[in-house]
Order: C-alpha cells, then sequence, then structure tokens
C-alpha cells in the first residue's frame, strides 16, 4: 500500500534538465478549508501567447511536485514530463491544445487532505475540504489568471494512487464540475475499498457521466491489479462503456512510480482530451 510515499516528497536539487519555459508557478496559494500554502504550477501549450483570443480546456492534476520541476519530484530528477508529453501530443495532433495545472501536495497532510472517509487506523479522510478548495477557490483563481473555457466538458481532474482515489471521489460528486477524469493506480483498497460502494451510491443519480481514463501497471502486485479491475467492472456495471466514456489498462511492465505515471501521460491526454477528428467526444 502506497500511504506516505509521496509525502515524503522534498525539494531535492538536481542537476538534471530546467523547467519546461511555458510551465509558470504560483508559490503558496492558502485556503480556508485547509490549513498550509501550497504551490500550484501551470503549463500552457504552444501559441497560448500568440493567441490572445482562443480559450482553452483545463486538466488539473494532484501531485504538482513530481509533474513538471525534477527539483522538487518526489525522486529527484524523475518527473513525469506533463509538459514535454502534453507539447508531444498536441503537435502530433493527437490531444487538443491545453492548460494543466498541477497542484503540490500538502507534504504530511497529503494522506488527510487525498482520503474521503477517515480510517480508524491510518486517519484521514479531508477529502471534502479539499474538494472545496479545488471547486471554490483554485478553479477561480485560474480563470482569473488564464484563458479557459467553461463547461464540465472542458474541465479534468487526475492524479496516482492516492491523488488517483481523491480524483476519482471528487469527479463523482462534482460531476457536473469535472468532465473528465484521469484515475491512474488508483488507491482503491482505501478503508476497505469505500470507493467501490460510493461508486455504488452515486452513480444512478448521475445526470452526465465523467470521461474516465483507469489505468495500473501490472507490476503493482495481485491485489492492487484485482482491485482496478473491481472498479472497472462496476464501472461498466453502472453504464459506463469501453472506449467510449471510459479506457481500463493493465499496463505491461507498469509499476507505482513517477517513471510509470509518466509513460501514461501521453495516452491519457490523447483519451481524454482528443483532438478534433482524433476521438469520440469533444
Amino acid at each position: 500500500m502506497a500511504t506516505q510515499t509521496h509525502a515524503q516528497a522534498q525539494s531535492i536539487p538536481s542537476p538534471a534538465e530546467p523547467p519546461h519555459p511555458r510551465v509558470h508557478k504560483h508559490a503558496g496559494f492558502t485556503s480556508r478549508f485547509l490549513p498550509g500554502a501550497r504551490d500550484i504550477s501551470v503549463y500552457v501549450p504552444p501559441g497560448y501567447e500568440q493567441d490572445q483570443e482562443r480559450r482553452y480546456p483545463l486538466l488539473i492534476l494532484q501531485d504538482g511536485q513530481n509533474l513538471f520541476d525534477p527539483k522538487t519530484s518526489f525522486i529527484p530528477g524523475k518527473t513525469w514530463r506533463v509538459a514535454e508529453h502534453a507539447d508531444d501530443a498536441i503537435a502530433a495532433g493527437e490531444a487538443e491544445a491545453l492548460v494543466i495545472a498541477g497542484v503540490a501536495n500538502a507534504g504530511e497532510r497529503r494522506l488527510a487532505e487525498y482520503t474521503p472517509t477517515r480510517d480508524w487506523k491510518l486517519g484521514g479522510g479531508e477529502a471534502n475540504q479539499y474538494a472545496l478548495l479545488l471547486t471554490r477557490e483554485l478553479l477561480p483563481f485560474l480563470h482569473g489568471r488564464y484563458r479557459l473555457r467553461s463547461g464540465a466538458e472542458h474541465l479534468g481532474l487526475g492524479g496516482s494512487s492516492l491523488g488517483g482515489l481523491v480524483s476519482l471521489w471528487t469527479g463523482l460528486r462534482y460531476a457536473d464540475v469535472f468532465g473528465r477524469l484521469a484515475v491512474m493506480s488508483p488507491s482503491v483498497w482505501w478503508n476497505h475499498r469505500y470507493i467501490l460502494g460510493y461508486l455504488n451510491d452515486v452513480a444512478p443519480e448521475l445526470h452526465h457521466r465523467p470521461r474516465i481514463w483507469l489505468d495500473v501497471g501490472d507490476q503493482e502486485g495481485r491485489r492492487t491489479l484485482a482491485d482496478a479491475d473491481m472498479l472497472h467492472a462496476r464501472l461498466r456495471k453502472h453504464g459506463w462503456r469501453d472506449e467510449v466514456d471510459l479506457h481500463f489498462e493493465a499496463v505491461l511492465g507498469g509499476a507505482h512510480d513517477e517513471a510509470s505515471w509518466a509513460e501514461r501521460v501521453r495516452p491519457m491526454l490523447r483519451f481524454l482530451f482528443p483532438a478534433e477528428g482524433a476521438g469520440d467526444l469533444r
């Protein structure tokens, strides 16, 4: 179980490549719903500065330290290379040009903020407050500073491990806000697989189902694989359709680490935000 790994992330200097030139950092973002401050890193696509009239979809990702900057990543020098993969997907005509915001985790408070219920042994259960930070504070902040489209069909949320769990839970709770979800190696195990019961409760009430990318690495352990399979089956039971509004993949050789998640960024963008003519959802 990966409960504390990302919480131990440190800002360690690294001689690795410099940060991407189109990633802007907003340091010290604070919330009235949760304590502390966190950095927000925002990637803008090629041509963003030149075309001042165009507006873009937005994808918000958890664990922002690990997405763009090799100096702040959990494993020094190893990031998801989100900006580079987005550039490549956009240039190849696979994904539409979009803005991607990474929200840094809260260190030792990561587990609490990324879990929707309190576990008697591990604690947690502050995802509701974290979702309020995202919907009531971060979204207005980003809309005030970047040219973004409005509407759930243009807004995605994602993450890995506990970040995948909180993204799925938040996306189901706020399905009228988030229309696309990247659920990578999700911690389905949390609190006796609470997320499966929650899905059973809310899915019948959804007016619009979010489009979901769900994955797991085949090297993440039998239990993790079985949990992801179970989640996939439960989504299908509630009406999601494979390769229409749901993609599920057990990635060959995939592990529970930044390098493996980095390899999934480009295909995830291709499915969730397909360029015109490259997918069935705009």
